[in-house]
């Protein structure tokens, strides 16, 4: 049955997905012959931006198709911003209406409105990372190089390496965080060989400024590396010593809140100056919110170890984002850019600043946001965001492709797994695409094994979780199909990022858990082995830099698309079987390629053969 709308058909929308403004769009629909239109006799195409009047153009007929008629209208948008639309058609009377049903079909009368992001035509992201591999890395718990180093700030509890993180609280509750491990900026740098011989083309650290709990999110001064890490020369050097081996650093920014034990807000008298709780004449209190001073603050998330700060307070913004500031002095130092932590609770305009602070030191310096949701359209304290417009950030951290891996690996529909997939594909401006960070485990979730093989840990315990590990059954089965989700993760649109150990076999439920120590001597070789493959197979092909992604076929096990460049005519064909069966695939001769190239696989008898929990990827010249 001929549909009567797709907006990931370019027979009915093209170009594909996010257009860029000034760039005119064709849409198309297909409706049957029997459907008799009343005055005015052709379709109606509405498209608007919140808040903003509709646009209503009249769709010409085009031409016919056996039962049905093609309309066609060509919108071409002046404003940047996130548009919607639908189709209106009358007929005996009554007015209908084309949205778009939950299932992504056209739906007559009934659904949601069609998307449509236009995003400035300068709007261009950085070459370093495409193609590439991130890997992220929690400072405290990757290696710890033994080196010693002084004047290391009290109050910290020394663990040795392996043991499980403290997570119980004290009598009053509370949690401190301030078991530490020992890990350094020096351990990382004695790991950059086997990082590199892993694939890694870029490293994201989380934060490594002075911090006094062991996730170092409570930042204490901006300007000075932790302690416990090294000093500030040592990260010039990291940065430098990973650069001949072809790997960029990119940092944590936490400019939401800072630690209440600060150089700004010295709350416990730490610091020798005076901080904004010691006095409303430091130069720091206007930074903060005191609802009664000083022991009433704006905190975030009502933690008060975690005083907010006022992003557009112009002092502040200055300190960080002005010449010679916090953004200036690392990217100096050798950071090729930020990842922002809850960029959803950094305004607009603290975001506009940053990026002209971040992008005057050249457009290969990249900013990646932690948003959670699509980031295309999410809303935030009654605000539609405009992250991905061209004028705030590069990228995001891709959960919605991570929440579609790992639900489509423990069972979900392969329809619903495209469908996620493509929604934000279709949303998301093509820069965006090719440098979106796509995570299966980070520091604040479960780690993917443990999700995919271990027994549920939602509602449990931090005393539960701690107690609770696989066995080996367990394991085998989650490492199966963690093969299977990293297959998606490498091969989707995107950057993969590794969250340490996943490719050494940790596992761990959430935080602390999920930040274990890495286990240097008992990796899991065969994990480690299998990314290997991966790396190479992504490195071959430059389809994985900026290829276009369509979906071949999809039944409930085996998951068929390609990478695709069309103007040279290459594409990589990836096929997963995530069952436990072995799957035979007829060659694919109706992709009408004229040669290709096994990168991963075997042909038997003219079928590709799937083992269980396998892969194939087939590397073709089209004709």
């Amino acid at each position: 049955m001929q549909k009567i709308y797709d907006s990931w058909n370019t027979k009915y929308k093209k170009p594909f997905g996010a257009i860029k403004k000034g760039q005119p769009c064709e849409f198309r629909l297909r409706l049957p012959k029997d459907v008799v239109l009343d005055f005015p006799p052709v379709p109606i195409l509405v498209v608007f931006r919140t808040g903003f009047k509709e646009t209503f153009l009249s769709m010409n007929l085009e031409s016919e198709e056996d039962d049905h008629n093609v309309y066609m209208a060509t919108f071409t948008p002046t404003h940047e911003g996130v548009h919607y639309y639908y189709f209106s058609y009358k007929q005996n009377g009554f007015r209908n209406y084309i949205k778009k049903s939950a299932s992504h079909e056209s739906s007559i009368n009934n659904g949601e409105l069609f998307q449509l992001t236009v995003y400035d035509p300068t709007y261009k992201t950085p070459e370093f990372l495409k193609g590439g591999v991130m890997y992220q890395i929690f400072p405290d718990r990757f290696c710890k190089s033994g080196k010693q180093h002084p004047d290391i700030p009290y109050g910290r509890v020394m663990r040795e390496w392996g043991e499980t993180p403290y997570f119980r609280p004290d009598e009053n509750g509370h949690v401190w965080n301030n078991d530490y491990f020992g890990g350094d900026l020096e351990g990382i740098r004695s790991k950059l060989p086997y990082l590199k011989d892993l694939g890694v083309t870029c490293i994201y650290l989380n934060p490594i400024f002075e911090a006094h709990e062991n996730h170092r999110y409570n930042t204490a001064n901006y300007r000075k590396i932790d302690p416990l890490l090294g000093t500030n020369s040592d990260f010039k050097e990291l940065c430098a010593e990973a650069k001949k081996s072809g790997i960029s650093i990119i940092l944590d920014g936490v400019f939401s809140h800072t630690g209440a034990d600060s150089i700004y807000f010295n709350k416990f008298n730490r610091y020798e100056n005076q901080g904004a709780y010691n006095s409303p004449e430091s130069e720091y209190y206007p930074w903060y919110t005191f609802h009664e001073y000083p022991d009433s603050y704006e905190a975030w998330w009502g933690i008060d170890t975690l005083p907010n700060v006022n992003e557009n307070n112009e002092q502040y913004t200055n300190y960080i984002c002005g010449d010679g500031g916090v953004l200036d002095y690392w990217i100096e130092q050798g950071a090729a850019g930020y990842r922002l932590d809850v960029a959803d609770e950094l305004p607009d305009e603290f975001l506009d600043n940053l990026n002209k602070c971040v992008k005057k030191h050249g457009s290969e310096k990249i900013i990646i946001g932690e948003v959670w949701e699509d980031a295309s359209n999410k809303e935030s304290y009654g605000v539609k965001r405009r992250y991905l417009l061209g004028h705030q950030l590069d990228s995001v951290m891709n959960y919605p492709f991570r929440e579609a891996i790992i639900s489509y690996i423990k069972g979900d529909s392969a329809f619903n797994f495209r469908n996620k997939v493509m929604t934000i594909l279709e949303n998301y401006p093509k820069p965006t695409i090719d440098v979106l960070m796509n995570s299966l485990s980070t520091h604040d979730i479960e780690r993917a094994i443990t999700l995919l093989g271990g027994e549920n840990g939602d509602g449990k315990d931090r005393e539960w979780m701690c107690n609770k590990k696989m066995t080996p059954e367990e394991y085998r089965h989650g490492k199966d199909l963690l093969k299977c989700a990293m297959v998606l993760q490498f091969f989707l649109p995107g950057v993969p990022c590794i969250y340490y150990g996943d490719e050494a076999g940790v596992e761990g439920y959430k935080d602390p858990f999920n930040r274990q120590c890495f286990p240097w001597g008992n990796e899991d070789q065969e994990l480690i082995h299998f990314i290997k493959e991966l790396s190479r197979i992504r490195k071959s092909s430059k389809v994985f830099v900026d290829g276009s992604m369509n979906f071949i076929s999809f039944d409930e096990n085996v998951l068929i698309f390609t990478r695709l460049r069309k103007k040279k005519q290459k594409a990589m064909v990836i096929m997963l079987n995530r069952s436990d069966q072995t799957r035979y695939v007829p060659k694919l001769d109706y992709l009408n390629f004229s040669k290709y190239d096994m990168r991963h696989g075997e042909i038997v008898d003219g079928n590709i053969v799937l083992p269980p929990y396998g892969f194939a990827a087939i590397k073709i010249e089209l004709v």
